[in-house]
């Protein structure tokens, strides 16, 4: 074997032996995660979803310094071979889709861009393809005959979480309850028929998830059962979500990513797919915490996407940001945000400052009110499918993002996340008039929920929010987010002399980190009538009283109970 032969095989298998190290100490965080939620350690289930976010850059860069160390000259040339015998390596490897993301990062990361194709990374992936059959070692199959209480509570036991049920009987009762609610056909339909359930409960924030399906002989019907601690030492079954749309929210975009102690996750993202065809691969990576993996897939379907569509990309519809540019493709649900290279005189911060809030939020619980981004490096588009006035804008205001190579578009750093309708557009829309008040009670929801994760909006402005497809509204500017125990909630004096309130400047001193909620209304609503409606329902968002009273909380270590499913359907309540 010649040195050159050698010289690949040894570099191959460094970088598969950095990717098991890697995904050794992901699944950690998972086991981890499994015992804070047996514990009822809320603060430290929030600290280690901060460390799992970044420990695959943290891990990339490792292997980096390793191969710099130990292999000398980084010559793209010579790494021809190292693909295909890395790939071979990966015949038999467990998470062969994980290991080729890995390998693309490691090497994007050494090389130019001229590089970046499938004869030197993973662009197309070879996991998908060979490992499209399900494996069904992630799932356990019950067979359900005139027995469903006792199936149910023999699932239950099963899982065997680590601590004992509050009352068995009492929640199979309620599961069945929700079942014979949400699925009437349960009683029509011919027995007998299966109950396939994932053997890893999936954990996040306070909440231990159980996901499976009911098999009909004509249709399958997905199904998740939360699971709580009573933080005295036994567990109970919150309620049961039936149907695609009520797992989609469970696994939206804007929640923090979920724990799952698995060894074969494209096993777990394929079944998952089946029970949420309105999802893709790239969102349910992410919402599994495999959130490069997402990134990856989510860059693959965009190529798959553009393949098949001839639409051009557009600047998004709505109020121009001051801070970021945004564009779209209008057959595909995703923007595209671009830091611009001069910010308006009031945002007084830096390119930088902007990056560490997007980073900030990542690292954050998003408590289902803050949509998640992919963060991308050299995107490349093609040019004969960006429209004139989308050039045109780039060119005036992200200039220093952007360069034309060859027949493509290069975005140098952008982020992308699902498109929502701006909430002030959704409001503006006369087709939407009768669903107003519902939507600004969601506005104002979100806000509270912000605020109980420790997240002070900053500029809350109905333009910074949209509204998804269920009809939630979602958070996305992040610029001027702080902590709410950051800020100084105050009430506005009572003016000194009537001369007082018709002053350019206020009559009191305000500081930096002052903030008067009573002002909010002001400055968000134009319309009368919207601004009413809020007021009727949040109300209490003007006070300072109310602010003060979530920083008290906060600063006591309370983490609130912010679930992704309506309080009117928990069983605890019966």
């Amino acid at each position: 074997m010649s040195t050159t032969e050698n010289w690949a095989e040894e570099l191959s298998e460094a970088i598969l032996a950095g990717f098991d190290q890697h995904y050794r100490l992901f699944c950690n965080y998972s086991k981890q995660a499994h015992q804070g939620f047996l514990e009822a350690q809320w603060r430290f289930l929030q600290d280690i979803h901060r460390e799992r976010v970044d420990l695959y850059d943290e891990q990339v860069e490792r292997c980096i310094e390793h191969l710099k160390q130990n292999y000398g000259c980084m010559n793209a040339e010579r790494w021809q071979n190292v693909k295909q015998i890395y790939r071979e390596r990966l015949l038999n490897h467990p998470q062969p889709d994980l290991a080729e993301t890995f390998y693309n990062s490691v090497f994007c990361r050494l090389f130019d861009r001229r590089y970046f194709n499938n004869e030197y990374i993973f662009v197309e992936s070879d996991a998908l393809w060979r490992h499209t059959k399900l494996d069904r070692g992630i799932l356990k199959r019950y067979e359900v005959h005139d027995n469903l209480e006792a199936v149910i509570l023999k699932l239950l036991q099963d899982m065997d979480i680590g601590l004992p049920l509050e009352d068995a009987h009492r929640d199979v009762r309620h599961l069945i309850h929700r079942f014979s609610q949400q699925a009437p056909e349960l009683a029509r339909e011919a027995k007998p028929y299966s109950i396939d359930l994932i053997i890893t409960p999936f954990f996040r924030n306070k909440a231990c998830y159980l996901i499976g399906r009911l098999n009909f002989e004509h249709k399958t019907l997905p199904f998740i059962v939360p699971i709580l601690n009573n933080e005295q030492g036994f567990l109970y079954a919150d309620t049961l979500l039936v149907d695609s749309n009520a797992m989609a929210i469970v696994f939206g975009f804007a929640r923090a990513y979920f724990f799952v102690d698995t060894d074969n996750p494209l096993a777990i993202v394929t079944f998952l797919l089946q029970l949420m065809p309105s999802k893709t691969r790239a969102e349910l990576y992410s919402a599994i915490g495999l959130h490069k993996q997402g990134k990856t897939q989510f860059y693959r379907e965009l190529l798959q996407h553009l393949a098949i569509s001839d639409d051009n990309f557009v600047v998004a519809p709505g109020v121009k940001g001051m801070v970021m540019t945004v564009f779209t493709l209008p057959s595909y649900p995703y923007v595209f945000k671009i830091i611009k290279d001069r910010f308006a005189p009031q945002k007084d911060m830096t390119r930088q400052h902007v990056k560490n809030q997007y980073q900030r939020v990542k690292q954050h619980d998003r408590v289902g009110r803050m949509a998640d981004t992919w963060e991308f490096s050299k995107v490349a588009l093609p040019l004969d499918r960006c429209s004139d006035s989308l050039q045109e804008e780039l060119e005036r205001v992200a200039a220093s993002s952007i360069e034309r190579e060859d027949n493509q578009l290069i975005i140098k750093h952008c982020y992308i996340e699902r498109r929502m309708i701006p909430l002030n557009l959704y409001l503006e829309d006369k087709s939407n008039i009768d669903r107003q008040e519902a939507v600004l009670m969601e506005y104002g929801q979100a806000i509270k929920e912000l605020a109980a994760a420790d997240i002070f909006p900053g500029d809350m402005l109905l333009k910074n929010f949209g509204v998804t497809r269920h009809g939630r509204v979602i958070f996305y500017d992040y610029d001027e987010i702080d902590a709410v125990t950051n800020c100084h909630f105050r009430t506005i004096p009572k003016a000194r002399y009537p001369e007082d309130e018709l002053a350019s400047e206020p009559w009191y001193s305000v500081a930096p980190n002052d903030i008067f909620p009573e002002e909010f209304a002001t400055f968000i609503f134009n319309d009368a009538r919207q601004q009413e409606l809020f007021v009727r329902h949040h109300g209490d968002l003007l006070t300072a009283a109310y602010w003060q009273e979530v920083q008290e909380d906060l600063n006591a270590g309370k983490v609130a109970d912010i679930f992704p499913y309506p309080q009117d359907i928990r069983l605890r309540r019966f």
